[in-house]
């Protein structure tokens, strides 16, 4: 299996970027590159994180976002906030949300990796999506090879 890199970008650096990866291009700058997962894995952590921040329901299935790359894939709204809010949201006396939320996708079937890289990946990720600017029509995609 491939890798899967997370990035924020414009809809168009976001085609050039999928063409410089499908074209062997390394990781980019501010991107989170995470080996052996696919979108299917990106989207459940879209659903854990949105059971924990109370907005389980809502849209997190991944979607092409142009025909010229189908391995680029746009997040969601609902999911981008919901990954956001990991890093704020707080429960009373049940520890960080995040933590919680990395642990439950690490123990997915045949995630790659345990807890501990887990929290790390899921933290960089969160922070993408916190960095998202709906006014620089930016958004959150995902590119799987």
């Amino acid at each position: 299996m491939g890798f899967t890199e997370i990035f924020v970008s414009t809809h168009d650096e976001a085609l050039k970027r999928a063409a410089a990866l499908g074209s062997g291009g390394g990781a980019g700058q501010g991107a989170v590159r995470i080996p052996d997962i696919s979108d299917f894995e990106v989207e459940r952590l879209g659903d854990l994180a949105g059971t924990a921040v109370h907005a389980a329901g809502a849209d997190y299935e991944l979607a092409m976002v142009d025909v010229a790359s189908d391995s680029l894939l746009g997040v969601p709204p609902a999911m981008v906030r919901a990954l956001a809010e990991l890093l704020s949201y707080e429960t009373e006396g049940e520890g960080e949300v995040l933590e919680d939320v990395a642990g439950s996708w690490a123990a997915e079937e045949d995630m790659p990796f345990g807890a501990e890289q887990a929290v790390r990946i899921v933290r960089q990720v969160a922070e993408l999506a916190a960095g998202v600017d709906p006014t620089t029509k930016s958004g959150l995609y995902v590119w799987t090879s």
